[in-house]
């Protein structure tokens, strides 16, 4: 067996969008095939996944690159200090207004593994890295919205499901999403 290589965590910019893009898709297309139609698939691309540009700007969202292969993106995730939960720049209905950490819940946004490099723990990677900066923020309040493929991943890691919802797609059924939360214990 192959030992699985060392990753570092890169603040993601602009320069990655084109890389981001081909990922996302990529990660949607294959790991998704078992719990989404293909039709909810492709009408999700672009929409409820895609790239947000506000997580850009705030710089809350990460790349992870093999230390060996710095050019290669094999996973991207990150976390957010607004009130949008999931979706990308060309989904409706956005509110980008700031969240309190004393408050609300940090967002865990966006996160998408390189089928190439899927089920060898890097999802979990990625996600302590984003719950580490929302920390820093002062947050210690998470939720996101998981696909029906990211839940056993979440569960993992102390997730807990709030509630289930239905994100209507242009040309095909709805697509169900599951949102969860996560408490830290203030020390």
């Amino acid at each position: 067996m192959t030992p699985l290589p060392e990753f570092a965590i890169r603040i993601a910019t602009t320069d990655d969008i084109p890389a981001l893009i081909a990922l996302i898709e990529q990660s949607v297309r294959v790991l998704q095939v078992n719990d989404y139609s293909p039709a909810q698939i492709e009408s999700s691309l672009g929409t409820t996944f895609g790239i947000d540009r506000q997580l850009l700007a705030d710089r809350t969202y990460f790349v992870a690159t093999p230390i060996n292969d710095p050019a290669q993106i094999a996973g991207c995730g990150g976390w957010s200090f607004r009130r949008t939960l999931f979706g990308s720049d060309a989904l409706a209905n956005r509110d980008d207004t700031p969240l309190d950490p004393a408050q609300d819940f940090a967002k865990i946004r966006a996160i998408f593994i390189d089928p190439a490099w899927s089920r060898q723990g890097l999802g979990s990677l990625i996600l302590a890295h984003s719950e580490q900066a929302a920390q820093t923020a002062g947050f210690h309040r998470f939720e996101l919205a998981s696909t029906l493929t990211g839940v056993p991943l979440y569960t993992l890691r102390g997730y807990t499901e709030r509630e289930r919802i239905c994100i209507p797609l242009p040309d095909c059924e709805p697509r169900e999403i599951v949102v969860m939360q996560k408490i830290l214990p203030i020390l």
